[in-house]
Order: C-alpha cells, then structure tokens, then sequence
C-alpha cells in the first residue's frame, strides 16, 4: 500500500469515528504517513523481501581436508569447533557441518559444510575472518603451523548451489538426531547429462527420499571445484542398519521404477561416490 492511498483509507476511517481527531490529531497524522513513505522507499516492503530470500537458493562451500594421523585430524576438529564455526557464527552462518569417516584411521579426511545464503556472503568470508580478532586468537597456531608440524596435508574446496527442488538445508528433528551420513558425489559424462540428473531429482526422487526415510540435508550442483560436471548430496540415518533400510526402500518404490525406466533419463550418472560419515565433536548439523 502507498503512502496515498493508506491517507485514503486514514481518511475515510477519520469520517466514520465516533469522534473526529483535532486539528493536531491530524498533523501527527501527516507526519506519520510521510515517515512510512521514506521508510517504505528505502526497505521497500520487508515481508516481500523476506519471502523473495526464502526463494532464494543457498550456497555451500563443502572442504575436505586430508590428514595422515589422528593428531591432524584431532586438530582439524579443534581448529573448527574452537575457532572456524563460531567465526562463522557471529556471521550469521549456521548450521555448520563437520564431519569424518564412519571407520576410524588415521588418513581419515575431515568434511565441512558450510551453508551461505548468497554469494555475497560467502565472499565475505574471508574478509570477516581477517576482522575479528576473536577468531585470529583462537585459529592462530592452527593457520601458522611450521612446514616441519602441519595442521593437515591439504584441503580441497567445492562451490555448490542448492536444487530448485529443495532450495535450503533441511536439519532432521531434534529429536531424530542421526548418528550415520551418507555423502553422494554423481559424476555426469557431460553438463547436458548432469542438469538430466538433477531434473530426475527434482522429478520424484527428492520426495521419495524424504517419504522413505532417508532425511536429506542438502542437494548441491558444483559450480567450482571438483569432479565437475557433478553433483552433491547429503543423507542421514539413526544407524547404519535403519539407513541401509531406508534404501531398500527407495529402491523398491515404483516411483524409482518409473524414473529409471523413463528413456529420457538414460545414462545421466557415469559414476558414483559414496562415503559413509559421522559427525565430529565440532559439528552443528
């Protein structure tokens, strides 16, 4: 509504009332309506805005890092849980993944997932991490690490892009907290076949992973980074046991019968990966 016509309407409820403001009732009126039209000129409509973000996909940078003893890997997690994720906090970016493998070893990787709700903000990182001296503090011995005692061996960074199919991550209740992930990484033989893919999911399987149980996180297309043309996603489990279950189901729903008998989707994956994971002490999902 504009400023004109909420006087309008003020005006027309002015000359039905019991008793017609003064003279200054409708001075402060004006007054009011001049605030509300500089107000609305400058943040527009808020619930419009607020709604349009809703609409919008999330980012996410997902890192893995690689360690060849449970002493890096110990100080991965510390790193994340003592200084990354607060960091990442104060920004407004939340929840934060970290994970590892199921099975124990001592050249396990360390998986961060970090969600941003716009590029912009996940270009604002690095800067808002130079600036707070909180974080500088707490990360310091980590980001310093001699060449003689590295923190890790490397780590590797991907830039995803949520599905339109499930635009924002989707945390399980807090009740259902699962104790197994499960990463997937589709590999596509060409960018054609891959955006195939992803309309298959956006087509049935989303749901029908949802229907059977088995809780997705995330859907991501890599826009930089690894294994490209790929896509990304993220499953979880109360246990190995339920998860495996969970895609017994899946596989047995008519609804994956029809979508894996539709020609149209024909060879649109050249090769999976799949890595079991739990959750690390520093982790927020």
């Amino acid at each position: 509504m504009t400023a004109a016509e909420f006087k309008k309407k003020w005006s027309r409820y002015q000359g039905n009332s019991p008793a017609a403001p003064a003279a200054r009732g409708n001075a402060m009126t004006s007054r009011i309506l001049i605030l509300l039209a500089a107000v609305t000129a400058m943040t527009g409509n808020p619930f419009r805005a607020a709604a349009a973000d809703a609409e919008k996909p999330q980012y996410y940078e997902l890192r893995i890092y690689d360690t060849q003893s449970a002493g890096q890997q110990k100080r991965v997690n510390d790193y994340w849980r003592n200084a990354a994720v607060p960091a990442c906090n104060r920004m407004g970016i939340q929840p934060v993944g970290v994970f590892t493998g199921l099975q124990d070893s001592p050249t396990n990787q360390i998986y961060v997932l970090i969600p941003c709700d716009s590029l912009a903000d996940f270009a604002a990182i690095p800067a808002k991490l130079a600036a707070d001296a909180g974080y500088q503090l707490a990360a310091a011995d980590f980001l310093n690490a001699p060449k003689s005692n590295p923190a890790y061996v490397r780590f590797e960074s991907s830039l995803l892009v949520a599905f339109d199919g499930m635009k924002r991550m989707v945390l399980p209740p807090a009740d259902q907290k699962p104790n197994v992930f499960e990463l997937r990484t589709y590999l596509s033989s060409s960018e054609g076949k891959g955006l195939n893919k992803i309309k298959m999911f956006e087509s049935g399987e989303i749901p029908l992973m949802k229907e059977v149980g088995l809780a997705p996180i995330f859907y991501g297309r890599t826009i930089a980074g690894l294994n490209m043309p790929c896509l990304v996603y993220l499953t979880c489990g109360e246990n190995l046991d339920a998860h495996k279950q969970h895609w017994q189901k899946f596989s047995a729903s008519p609804v994956w019968k029809k979508l894996t008998g539709d020609p149209q989707y024909k060879d649109n994956v050249s090769r999976v990966i799949s890595i079991l994971l739990k959750r690390t002490s520093a982790s927020e999902i």
